[in-house]
């Protein structure tokens, strides 16, 4: 790949034009939408690598336009939104966002984050070929795929990073800490989302997902994504 896809969505026109010079300054080919609606059509037409989209907008709202967009993609999404609690951060990951950045922003800020979502969604699947295949749970990491009983199951690039790394290490148990580390990179100054995005795996992969058959807890240690040949 040559040049990174972005698509910012931002129906303030200073701010979108501002983040557009500093991605087109880092060499990354950039498209605005006004609005969700134009976010979901971008999304289907022009195909991004990565999606900036804020919330507040009218029409179609960011959060509407990515629900929409998780039901066919799993494309990096960022949310950038003046919306600071600690609420609107976790609806955001629950509704499919892979990352939350507040308003105003630092620039070099966002270009890290960027980078770093960036890396590690079309880095992490390299590493392996082929299918991964856990009970009725099939991931696929040459499209990045995830099936379950051979129907696609809709995940985010940050739930699907979580069931390759559990996946291709069943019966293993990782941290809390560990699996923040190993999937964003970096320090896990903010674990506890992973266990929002364990819920909304679960949510997806298990017939009943308080009581999971695959991905299961262990107590005072972490998560460990279990093979039904071999429960322990």
């Amino acid at each position: 790949m040559d040049s990174y896809k972005i698509l910012i969505v931002e129906d303030e026109v200073t701010i979108a034009n501002s983040i557009k010079i500093y991605l087109t300054n880092q060499g990354f080919v950039t498209k605005i939408a006004k609005d969700g609606k134009e976010a979901i059509s971008l999304n289907e037409s022009w195909i991004p690598d990565l999606i900036i989209m804020d919330l507040m907008m009218p029409g179609i709202s960011g959060e509407e336009a990515i629900m929409e967009i998780r039901k066919t993609s799993y494309t990096p999404i960022i949310i950038l939104s003046a919306k600071s609690e600690d609420l609107d951060k976790i609806m955001g990951l629950n509704i499919g966002a892979d990352d939350y950045m507040t308003k105003p922003f630092n620039p070099m800020e966002l270009i890290a984050r960027v980078n770093s979502n960036l890396r590690r969604f079309y880095s992490y699947g390299e590493k392996s070929n082929g299918e991964i295949r856990i009970g009725s749970i099939t991931l696929n990491t040459l499209e990045k795929l995830v099936t379950l009983e051979g129907k696609k199951v809709n995940v985010t690039s940050l739930e699907y990073q979580i069931l390759e790394l559990l996946m291709t290490h069943p019966n293993q148990v990782f941290s809390i800490d560990e699996i923040y580390e190993k999937i964003w990179k970096e320090p896990a100054i903010d674990a506890k989302t992973v266990t929002v995005h364990i819920r909304r795996i679960r949510e997806k992969i298990e017939v009943d997902p308080k009581h999971p058959q695959y991905l299961q807890v262990a107590w005072g240690l972490g998560y460990k994504f279990v093979s039904p040949e071999r429960r322990t």
